[in-house]
């Protein structure tokens, strides 16, 4: 199993990772990405086993449990996770899998998988941010105040990362996003080679 091919992608909320994860695909689609776990509704237009796995608090509890999840998180009593089985079984096929998580389950991550690369997506601006938060859906001064407070400290955690992008342009962040993948893992082979 090879960890360099695990990719974390983080980033605050409204930055883009769903969007540049796709357009990476596209550019390269041996790059494939995992599906979460959720225990919150579908929105309208999402697929179970699609977009995630869409189960009950009871089932993710007991995945919980059992040792199935390698990272997870509670959002407004929602949980989110990922199946360390599910990621496993991509990378033993040889897959390069990409999970689109939050610094808290990127750090879980690299701990678990130290080989696996940590990519950041930062957006252009606090302002551009801003924006695009309120694009997506209804939201009270209070939820946007506590989504922001909650970016800002995201993006201190930035430093973390082994690489941080900009996503201005969709296109070209991808790309950089694809450049860095493949010097990591040329990094990581030359240091195994020197050993």
């Amino acid at each position: 199993m090879d960890e360099r091919k695990l990719i974390v992608l983080s980033g605050p909320s409204g930055c883009g990772k769903d969007t540049v994860l796709r357009k990476i695909r596209e550019l390269d689609p041996s790059v494939v990405a995992n599906v979460s776990f959720t225990t919150r509704e579908p929105r309208p237009g999402e697929k179970d086993g699609v977009n995630y796995h869409f189960v009950t608090k009871e089932q993710f509890l007991e995945n919980i449990e059992n040792g199935i999840m390698l990272e997870y998180n509670e959002y407004s009593g929602n949980y989110y996770g990922t199946s360390k089985r599910a990621i496993e079984e991509l990378l033993e096929a040889g897959k390069t899998v990409v999970l689109t998580i939050d610094v808290n389950g990127g750090r879980n991550v690299k701990t678990e998988y130290p080989g696996a690369m940590l990519l950041f997506l930062m957006p252009p601006s606090v302002v551009e941010l801003r924006k695009r938060i309120r694009k997506r859906g209804h939201m009270d001064a209070k939820d946007l105040k506590e989504r922001m407070r909650i970016a800002e400290e995201e993006i201190r955690y930035a430093e973390h990362y082994d690489a941080v992008i900009v996503n201005d342009d969709v296109e070209e962040c991808a790309r950089k996003c694809l450049d860095a993948i493949k010097a990591w893992r040329e990094d990581l082979s030359e240091a195994c080679n020197k050993e």
